[in-house]
């Protein structure tokens, strides 16, 4: 296999067809780049995430079809001044609604009478404190959220015109008049504009602290340019790719997948830039020609790459499998992203690295030892060596050796108390618990809630399909947590269908409330069967945002209990087919798991103590377990692989000692820089995105500092020869060197 590697490390850097290599790319991105679309301008900001066939999706079809609304999409505008609202106020928004209706705003559909409401009548409508009124104003279900964003931005013109003041930006803990809005438009709109500057807020960030770790870390300037300039090369062919998938219709890219792509990009590439790097920097060392030693790096290095690109791009890739959108928008794109970075490490990075050659390195230059006796010769004086390891490298290499069982117990301890924190995460999956707590929307939102019964926020709706001559408002209205029940609609189409709005007495967006669901679905079927209805089940369905949100809870979990043993299985057989061994298989999978439950759990701790979040946004599990468990097993494929090597010419110890130590250093660099790419999505606004960064950064410091430089080969150690059973082993005569028979 080093034959074929050294073939291919011959063919993309040699010195005749570096240039080649790089032209090729210089084109291709060139290309791509004119004639397909970018990845942002394709993605979209739908809200529909949950399949067709859930429970609250079949109940709005069946309302949209029987209960038609052709109001359009509601704004709500929430007018607010605490010790109730003046006449001055009234008049304000009878004079804002007459200006809607002489000159209606654009994809404005419909608003209701409000300018011509007595004063008094339009108070009526107000909360029952008088402190807080909700109007809308209807759009057009064919405009979207940037459609709509400058629209909303005249609205909130023409009421400061009406009102002489700006109630927007005003603090709502400060006395006087308020407004703000919310609803379908406002919060469409405030995500869009969550992400109208997020990209290049990422991405300047992203890079700027990947060129101060590498700086930091290596301190060498043109070192830490060329795995960005790399990066950089298959993004231009990255971005046009995925564009040209989202126009073409075969996928769908939203503004949160394009985000961590960009996050993963830079650092898992970084991450695979740098493993290709170390082993060129080593290569020079010893071989005095550029090329040869480049050829060589590619040789020992490329089928580590290779295995752990492919491992990350698979693991990626289950991700298709899911049911709910936001979880199978993600696969497609990070898988691509990781092939064609990894493709590009394989051939653009060589052909750079071949083109500078040792001054990559500068002002540390590797030479061999010939080499820097012939500059002494020349300067009169000796030239410092690079060193290769250092003494934490070593360090960390001859502890697992000398106390492995030490270690394992350290470890696992920590981290299981780590772990034990995961059955105490509260878990959330409402929009605005995403939200930073000044977003307009949420603000909104939580005036209406204080001024409101709590149900009046989000009313539930329960549709029924019978020929029965059945009613179920006062059966309804007699369940806890239920404050008021509607009378009945008849469907337009089928009279058999009818719809009852539900008004709960607790907030809605709660826990219990999300409980309840199930609850009230299995008390009108109860009531339904009473009555005579044969097959009551499939003729009850909940709407509205309540019954989503239960769908989510339980379609997420079904694709969380589908995913992580298809990921573990797939992982499973490329760590055997690389490494021959089911013993190490089983023990790597182990540890990556037991470093992302204590991932999880310090990451609530950080979440939840820290950060003051009441619960963990339910999307996190799985997304952290994706990305953990594939990026993980990048850093257990490249140290032992190194083991694995080493094994065939070096007692264990020795092998395992120097496996962990070689490695030590550029998985940490590596390490670092991965979490740190997560990390800068801390910068973001949306709190779903801090949080999986926050998870994932932690987990891959765990990863990169406690379970890959001490518990692998602790474990490695313990297990001796029987770590790469069933590979066949033969022990030479110092009981310490394990050779696999090759057939």
């Amino acid at each position: 296999m080093r034959n074929v590697w050294k073939n291919w490390g011959n063919f993309v850097a040699a010195s005749k067809t570096r240039w080649v290599t790089l032209l090729i790319w210089v084109a291709i991105v060139a290309v791509v780049s004119v004639i397909w679309p970018q990845v942002n301008d394709e993605t979209t900001g739908g809200s529909q995430l949950l399949p067709e066939d859930a429970m609250s999706v079949e109940a709005s079809n069946i309302a949209d079809e029987q209960f038609p609304n052709d109001a359009g999409v509601p704004l709500l505008l929430v007018w607010h001044r605490d010790g109730g609202l003046e006449q001055e106020d009234l008049a304000d928004i009878q004079e804002f609604y007459s200006n809607l209706e002489e000159d209606p705003l654009e994809y404005q559909s419909m608003i209701p009478p409000f300018a011509e409401l007595p004063p008094q009548a339009l108070l009526e409508s107000a909360s029952e404190d008088e402190e807080a009124l909700t109007t809308p104003v209807f759009f057009s279900t064919e405009a979207n959220a940037e459609d709509l964003q400058p629209v909303l931005a005249t609205v909130q013109e023409r009421i400061t015109e009406v009102t002489g003041e700006n109630y927007f930006d005003t603090d709502l803990s400060e006395d006087g008049m308020h407004v703000r809005y919310t609803g379908a438009v406002g919060i469409q709109v405030d995500s869009t504009e969550l992400f109208s500057n997020a990209d290049v807020t990422l991405l300047i960030a992203t890079v700027l602290l990947v060129l101060f770790l590498l700086v930091i870390l290596y301190r060498s300037p043109i070192l830490a340019v060329v795995p960005l300039v790399a990066v950089g090369f298959a993004y231009g062919i990255i971005s046009p790719l995925l564009g040209f998938f989202a126009d073409q219709g075969w996928i769908v890219v939203d503004s949160q997948a394009a985000s961590i792509m960009t996050v993963l990009l830079f650092g898992a590439g970084t991450d695979y830039c740098l493993f290709l790097i170390t082993r060129y920097r080593d290569e020079l060392l010893m071989e005095p020609n550029k090329y040869k030693a480049i050829t060589k790096a590619i040789a020992h290095s490329g089928g580590a790459i290779v295995i752990s690109a492919l491992t990350t791009a698979v693991g990626l890739f289950t991700l298709v499998l899911a049911q709910y959108a936001s979880y199978d928008r993600f696969a497609v794109p990070f898988s691509v992203a990781i092939i064609i970075m990894a493709i590009a490490v394989l051939t653009l990075l060589p052909a750079i690295l071949a083109l500078i050659g040792r001054a990559a390195f500068f002002p540390f230059i590797p030479r061999t030892e010939s080499m820097i006796k012939e500059l002494e010769s020349k300067k009169g004086k000796k030239v410092r060596r690079p060193k290769t390891r250092s003494r934490f490298s070593k360090w960390t290499g001859n502890i697992t050796v000398r106390k492995p069982w030490t270690i394992i117990v350290v470890t696992v301890v920590v981290l299981g108390i780590l772990a034990l924190f995961v059955p105490r995460i509260n878990y959330t999956y409402g929009v605005f618990d995403s939200f930073p707590e000044d977003m307009p929307s949420r603000e909104g939102f939580s005036i209406i809630g204080e001024h409101y019964p709590d149900g009046e926020v989000a009313p539930a709706q329960v549709l029924v399909k019978t020929e029965e001559d059945v009613s179920l408002q006062e059966d309804i209205a007699s369940l806890d947590n239920v404050e008021s029940v509607g009378e009945p609609e008849t469907g337009e189409e089928d009279a058999s269908y009818k719809q009852y709005s539900v008004t709960l007495s607790i907030d809605p967006y709660s826990e219990e409330a999300v409980n309840f669901v199930p609850e009230l679905k299995n008390e009108v079927e109860g009531w339904l069967e009473e009555a005579g209805v044969e097959n009551p089940e499939d003729q009850v369905w909940i709407n509205g945002e309540t019954a989503g949100l239960y769908d989510t809870e339980q379609v997420t979990s079904s694709d969380q209990n589908l995913i992580i043993p298809v990921v573990l299985v797939i992982i499973a057989l490329i760590l055997v087919s690389y490494l021959k061994s089911v013993v190490a298989m089983g023990y790597l999978l182990l540890t990556v798991g037991l470093s992302y439950l204590s991932a999880l759990g310090l990451g609530w701790i950080i979440i939840h103590y820290f950060m003051g979040a009441s619960a963990m946004q339910g999307l996190i599990p799985l997304y952290s377990f994706v990305f953990l468990v594939a990026l993980g097993n990048d850093y257990n494929i490249f140290m032992i692989s190194s083991i694995w090597k080493n094994r065939e010419h070096m007692k264990l110890d020795e092998a395992i000692s120097d496996g962990v130590s070689s490695t030590s250093s550029v998985i940490t660099s590596a390490g670092l820089i991965l979490a740190g790419t997560f990390a800068v999505l801390a910068v973001l606004p949306l709190q779903v995105l801090v949080q999986f960064g926050t998870v994932t950064a932690v987990g891959v410091l765990i990863d990169t500092f406690v379970v890959r430089p001490f518990l692998v080969p602790a474990i490695t150690k313990v297990l001796g020869r029987y770590s790469f059973w069933p590979a066949k082993i033969s022990k030479t005569k110092d009981d310490q060197v394990y050779v696999r028979e090759e057939k």
